[in-house]
């Protein structure tokens, strides 16, 4: 990991480095992903099965897509009963968080007449895109399902590669029936993601997509967005750890690993007003990178995107914190919670040594579908929210209205919208004391 003492110049790099890897970078992709889009919306089942046998599993069609119960059993035999076990731990702090977040429907009258209010109602069926490929994850599964079942999603459609022999993975299954999704498709990519957004022969239309996925379910996300609801661009993966030189440089160095480890593009960086801390932190990676299964991965990542960040004051490290505005971040100072207190932009944000990121990913309970590239400046981790939508509700008796038409009726000539004038004055034609 190369170490950089932060100055306006060299900050103004880093920037510019990190946010390449936003979707803004990927045009030679762009027109691959279109095509796919159009071509399912067009051809439906034929363009489907078209990606799914070139891209998965040739023996995939109309009859074996959608996960049968006797292929869910058949994993509930074949998965880790302490996985399980642990499965069912995770689920049940997901749910606990998250029931937190339901949002109810509310109304206000006044003697005057008038009701307002909020009517708050869950979406009719979601797709869930769960990734495949480089790992296997089922958290992914949970942090899905759990939060739009809690907000009373009808139909829960769940889009996931599978192997070349047709399998989907056991611990993904199980995930999935815990968690209580409705239907399972053997899909994955861009072409999985067009096939929810406009429904096929075999594959129903959905009302919003939420899920990570690689460039090409980024990228078909964002195309099929106004379709359907979407709940964010997903980038790659991140992790920005603040600490001063109280921290433990072991601890810091497992961290930053832990997300560095998710693909060649997840950037891993430390900010901190320790020199000291820094090259601690730098030899501990060194040390434990020789270790590691992923090695690989893990050093192409923090060849690109691995940064120990040294600034002269904690000022400017907030500040960069908050500039970088990472997926997730880590508080490892004296004082965590005043710290915290000062962080405007982060997707979670986990305070003191002993909560590591991975507590985050697996078990503590909220969502790790987080903002990435650093649009958590505007974006909020999936919640319960994103699963319903929410209309105004708005009554008047004829006595209300009677206190306020004129002045609703000059606002509207002011506008020039006479029609609207109209449609408040009509209904007081001809009665006295207008």
């Amino acid at each position: 990991m190369r170490t950089v003492r932060l100055n306006e110049a060299s900050r103004k790099e880093l920037m510019e480095k990190l946010l390449k890897r936003g979707m803004g970078e990927h045009g030679e992709y762009e027109e691959t992903v279109r095509e796919m889009v159009y071509r399912v919306k067009e051809e439906g089942d034929k363009a489907l099965f078209s990606y799914i046998h070139q891209f998965d599993c040739e023996k995939i069609n109309a009859s074996n897509i959608k996960v049968t119960e006797k292929e869910i059993e058949e994993a509930y035999q074949e998965v880790d009963k302490k996985f399980l076990e642990i499965l069912k731990k995770a689920l049940f702090n997901i749910r606990g968080y998250h029931e937190k977040q339901k949002r109810y429907s509310w109304f206000d009258t006044t003697p005057e007449g008038t009701m307002l209010g909020q009517k708050v109602t869950p979406l009719r069926a979601v797709g869930v895109y769960v990734p495949g490929g480089k790992a296997v994850y089922p958290s992914s599964v949970l942090m899905n399902i759990v939060p739009a079942k809690i907000a009373g999603v009808e139909k829960v459609v769940m889009a996931t590669p599978c192997d070349k022999e047709g399998k989907v993975n056991p611990m993904v299954l199980t995930a999935a029936k815990e968690a209580g999704a409705d239907e399972i498709y053997k899909m994955g990519g861009a072409q999985a993601v067009a096939a929810m957004a406009f429904g096929t022969q075999s594959v129903p239309k959905v009302d919003k997509i939420t899920g990570p996925g690689n460039i090409f379910v980024a990228l078909a996300k964002k195309m099929v967005s106004g379709v359907v609801g979407i709940d964010s661009i997903a980038g790659p993966s991140e992790i920005l750890v603040l600490a001063d030189e109280t921290a433990n440089p072991k601890y810091v160095a497992a961290d930053l690993l832990s997300q560095a480890e998710h693909d060649e593009m997840a950037s891993a960086i430390l900010v901190t007003t320790s020199q000291k801390l820094a090259e601690q932190v730098s030899a501990e990676v060194d040390e434990f990178v020789k270790h590691l299964s992923r090695k690989g991965i893990i050093e192409k990542s923090l060849e690109q995107y691995g940064y120990l960040l040294v600034t002269d004051t904690k000022e400017e490290a907030l500040e960069t914190v908050n500039l970088i505005a990472s997926e997730h971040l880590e508080i490892v100072t004296k004082n965590p919670f005043e710290d915290m207190t000062k962080v405007q932009n982060a997707g979670a944000i986990f305070l003191g040594a002993y909560s590591s990121e991975p507590l985050g990913d697996y078990f503590a309970g909220p969502n790790h579908i987080l903002p990435t590239n650093g649009t958590a400046r505007f974006f909020s981790p999936v919640s319960v929210d994103d699963f319903v939508k929410k209309s105004s509700i708005i009554y008047y008796s004829k006595e209300a209205l009677l206190k306020v038409h004129q002045e609703i009726a000059y606002f509207a000539e002011k506008e020039q919208l006479t029609a609207h004038a109209n449609s408040v004055r009509v209904r007081f034609e001809g009665e006295e004391n207008e």
